[in-house]
């Protein structure tokens, strides 16, 4: 299926006009030679590098609907709100959760009430649209638990239909099968101030309803949580479950439940616990927003420094100008300092150069000695390290992030070699200690793949579990292969089985995060020739094929979200200059700069280039919970092309030395 481009690029050429390989060399290295220039001048004077994260509405949002409950309200930002929420209306009338993609019900009721709360018009044209496409699709009875829980604040939902989180879940000890350490580490910085305020339930009414988007008018039906049609089931007993909880909960209101003042201390002390040596609670918006209105419910004044400071590390998420606003749901430099730093040595910069060993010294720096929740699912006897996404989440080191510093710093040897190999050891036996049971590795903590957890009524927001996935697997066997390690290690081995098993019936791999199959296919690809293994096998060669059975006509690449919800999407969208570059660098890991289809992405990557070394890139490429949350990266635009393009260089370098060693011998 042919799409056209979003990208800034002329008329494609024709499949067989492929540029011979001098002028297109001469093409990838003028490219590789602009996207130096750009990424150096992005540096920030610490070292690092930080490209924004864009999201969708909903963060924006939440916060006019916080401001609301809050009784804060700044006419002056609502109104930059309003424009922001106005921009992302889809001609439909709904609001998506990635670029281009289709309205959704969560982010389309959200962004009509807190249009409605700043005062808009219910008859304004565009929320009239907005009201028939959430009628259409089920209105508020069909919005996720946390949703429905924001609902509940404002007085705009029964609390007694909202999925009870109880504080007790923390006091649940790892003796219990399912416990709360078998949450994955996002649910768990989410769900602890939940807690907290289910038990309080916080109720301020607002001057506004949503009446209007029942569409069959409010009756106890829509509002509750529909059984299976089974009686016995897994969700039936949760809903069992959480009828009895309901009652827990009548007893605690009435001061006489035997264990909630010392789990809601529990809570509390487990909150504030993570304040410390982080940017707010686990350094992501909707812990950082739940944990602000969990101390004001437990009541923190506004003057108390503790709830100031968190407050504070909220609002830098805000980009506020003249006329919107927008918000990040974290910021991304670890991340995005790692993949530059990688880009720029790979592309050919000296390993001394200046800017260089500054980036590795700041990563360096970063490195968390620190023992944080991890241990409670990998207990192993390592010297605590890892890297974080953030500036600062010493409790959350993860495993991608610890992958990816790792490869860029054994790139750069700095000026105190022995520093920078002490820290690389530390950070990669702790990697290896992460590696689950059936031989792959996940992104935050080790084996934390409980099914039984995603039957839980409010895990409804498909973030409940942190299951192993063939994108970091394979970034950590490139890492290895790059540093030596046997085919036959027992670790490398069961990561091995790992993505063999994982592989899909056509070739390509699932990618966990990043959008999506091209993401998985790339990494796995070029793991397995950092390990210099056999190309040619035929489960490899699958893979290529499914990389360029889905190239596009105008040379590039590109996949959106929608591929999480229905694989047929797979390989279908408008050419990216990421997803160009991972699959340009899927097809490199076979050695033959003289593939055609490698060759026209290497020539769409240097055509589609602006001038001043950036590329455009008008979709969302990066994964937060399939399904449900969604970002791209700024960054990737710009560092993944001149990865791909450097590693072209390289393959053309090892091939043109081959042939003149192989014309010396004849």
């Amino acid at each position: 299926m042919l799409i056209d481009s979003d990208s800034r690029t002329q008329s494609p050429p024709p499949a067989a006009n492929v540029r011979i390989t001098n002028e297109l060399l001469e093409n990838t290295n003028a490219a590789i030679r602009r996207s130096q220039d750009y990424l150096l001048s992005a540096q920030k004077p610490d070292g690092f590098w930080v490209g924004e994260l864009f999201v969708d509405s909903t963060l924006v949002s939440d916060m006019v609907a916080f401001h609301h409950w809050d009784k804060s309200v700044d006419r002056e930002w609502e109104r930059k709100a309003i424009n922001h929420l106005f921009a992302k209306q889809l001609p439909d009338g709904g609001w998506n959760i990635y670029l281009n993609g289709p309205s959704e019900i969560n982010a389309t009721v959200k962004a009509y009430l807190a249009l409605k709360l700043a005062g808009v018009s219910v008859t304004d044209p565009r929320m009239l649209k907005a009201r028939q496409l959430a009628l259409s699709f089920g209105g508020v009875p069909r919005m996720n638990t946390f949703s429905k829980l924001n609902l509940a604040l404002i007085g705009l939902f029964p609390w007694e239909y909202v999925p009870t989180i109880p504080c007790e879940v923390l006091m649940i000890g790892k003796w219990f099968h399912v416990n709360f350490w078998d949450m994955s580490n996002w649910s768990r910085g989410m769900i602890v101030p939940l807690a907290i305020i289910n038990h309080f339930k916080p109720t301020r009414p607002v001057k506004v309803s949503l009446d209007e988007l029942y569409p069959e008018g409010i009756h106890e039906r829509d509002l509750a949580l529909a059984p299976d049609p089974e009686r016995i089931s897994l969700r039936n007993f949760f809903l069992w479950l959480d009828r009895l909880h309901k009652l827990a909960e009548w007893f605690a209101e009435h001061s006489i439940h035997p264990f909630r003042k010392a789990a809601l201390k529990k809570c509390e002390s487990w909150m504030l616990e993570r304040f410390e040596g982080s940017d707010g609670l686990a350094a992501i918006f909707p812990a950082m927003l739940n944990s602000i209105i969990a101390m004001k419910a437990l009541g923190y004044k506004n003057n108390n420094p503790i709830l100031q400071r968190e407050w504070k590390e909220l609002k830098r998420l805000q980009h506020e100008e003249t006329d919107s606003v927008r918000i990040e749901p974290c910021f991304s430099p670890v991340w995005d300092t790692a993949i530059v730093l990688i880009c720029l040595a790979e592309s050919g910069l000296p390993a001394d150069h200046p800017k260089l060993k500054r980036a590795a010294e700041w990563l360096i720096e970063k490195e968390i000695r620190f023992a944080g929740d991890w241990v409670h699912k990998n207990p192993a006897k390592v010297e605590p390290s890892g890297w974080v996404f953030e500036y600062a989440n010493r409790w959350n080191p993860d495993v991608d992030d610890t992958a990816m510093v790792l490869l860029a710093l054994r790139k750069i040897p700095t000026d105190d070699p022995q520093k920078r190999d002490e820290c690389f050891q530390r950070g990669l036996k702790w990697m290896m200690t992460f590696q689950c049971k059936d031989g792959g590795w996940a992104a935050f903590d080790k084996d934390c793949t409980k099914n039984l957890l995603e039957k839980v009524p409010f895990a409804d927001h498909n973030a409940m579990l942190d299951p192993e996935c063939a994108d970091i697997t394979a970034r950590i066997l490139e890492l290895l292969g790059y540093e030596g390690w046997s085919n036959g290690h027992h670790q490398v081995q069961e990561a091995l089985d790992f993505i063999r098993k994982t592989q899909e019936a056509d070739g390509s791999w699932y990618g966990r995060w990043g959008v999506n199959y091209i993401y998985g296919t790339w990494q796995v690809l070029r793991g397995m020739r950092a390990l210099s293994w056999n190309m040619n096998e035929d489960w490899l060669q699958r893979g290529r094929a499914w990389l360029e059975s889905v190239q596009l006509e105008d040379g590039g690449w590109g996949e959106r979200c929608n591929t999480y919800d229905d694989p047929v999407f797979k390989g279908q969208g408008p050419s990216t200059a990421s997803q160009t570059a991972w699959a340009v660098m899927g097809l490199c890991a076979f050695d033959n700069p003289e593939n055609p289809a490698l060759k026209r992405g290497v020539e769409y990557l240097a055509r589609t280039q602006n001038s001043d070394g950036s590329w455009t890139e008008n979709e969302t490429t990066g994964t937060g919970f399939p399904k449900v949350f969604y970002l791209k990266y700024d960054i990737y635009r710009n560092a993944w092309p001149l990865l791909a393009l450097a590693t072209y260089k390289q393959i053309c370098e090892r091939a043109a030395a081959k042939k003149n060693g192989a014309a010396v011998k004849s």
